[in-house]
């Protein structure tokens, strides 16, 4: 029979060594366990995402009021990858960065390009699609994209495509510039011989030639100005970086491209 202090002695003894089992566990067991699991702050959350709603193929919005498009799609795939839900909404594209700053929603989703400009109020994810940009005119025309003078030149302000023509044309070998709210506006005063030539993204300038096919084309060669579209949060969101971790699972998984498929048929 153990003595009193015999016994208290070799409880201890147990007790510590259990106790040094369990903090001995390997650290990467419990983090392997988990590695696959979506990120808290995104789980089960509804995220709020605005769009423009009249960029296609990007996103339009159909007959009956819903939303559609390449960014819908993506925005989609975010979410169910991040088995968060989506609520996206429409917002015109002059107040889309005023609204996320305001709180409204909570990230963009919008064929929104990367500038130096936007990056200076909010954060963006890594880009998820890669654009350039193209001339769109009447074939019949005699627009050379060489050889610019004295000609209207239209795009949507705001936009990668609108500052490149103003930087480059505006006021400049008596060339003029009408930048609109959307490139649907911009389309319709080419059409109407308002315009000469519109400088578009190539995606975009695609759709609409596809329902316009007559006597319209894509001139000259495509334009890289190294134009990356990306989802835009605000300051220091730690929304970027679940974002981010969703896009290079989709990316990885080839999710993204069968979007770019359906959407662009490339």
């Amino acid at each position: 029979m153990m003595s009193n202090s015999r016994l208290l002695w070799s409880s201890m003894t147990v007790t510590a060594a259990l106790m040094l089992s369990a903090c001995s566990q390997p650290a990467d067991e419990t983090a392997g366990a988990n590695a696959d699991a979506p990120a808290a702050e995104t789980a089960g959350k509804t995220i709020r995402i605005a769009t423009e709603g009249a960029y296609p193929p990007f996103n339009y919005t159909n007959a009956d009021g819903t939303l559609a498009g390449f960014d819908i799609d993506v925005a989609n795939a975010l979410c169910d990858q991040m088995q968060a839900k989506c609520e996206i909404v429409a917002q015109d594209w002059d107040g889309i960065i005023p609204g996320l700053l305001a709180q409204k929603y909570d990230a963009v989703v919008a064929g929104m390009s990367i500038t130096t400009e936007r990056q200076e109020k909010v954060d963006f994810s890594e880009p998820y699609f890669a654009n350039t940009m193209v001339w769109l005119t009447d074939t019949k025309g005699s627009f050379d994209p060489t050889l610019i003078k004295s000609l209207t030149l239209g795009g949507q302000r705001s936009t990668t495509p609108g500052a490149y023509l103003q930087d480059n044309y505006e006021g400049k070998d008596g060339n003029t510039v009408k930048l609109y709210d959307n490139y649907d506006n911009a389309y319709l005063d080419l059409k109407s011989g308002r315009s000469d030539a519109v400088l578009a993204e190539k995606v975009s300038a695609k759709s609409w030639l596809a329902d316009n096919p007559e006597g319209f084309g894509i001139v000259g060669d495509e334009i890289d100005n190294d134009d990356n579209i990306a989802i835009a949060v605000r300051k220091d969101d730690p929304l970027r970086d679940d974002f981010n971790k969703a896009l290079s699972e989709i990316r990885s998984n080839g999710e993204l491209a069968r979007l770019e498929q359906i959407n662009f048929g490339q």
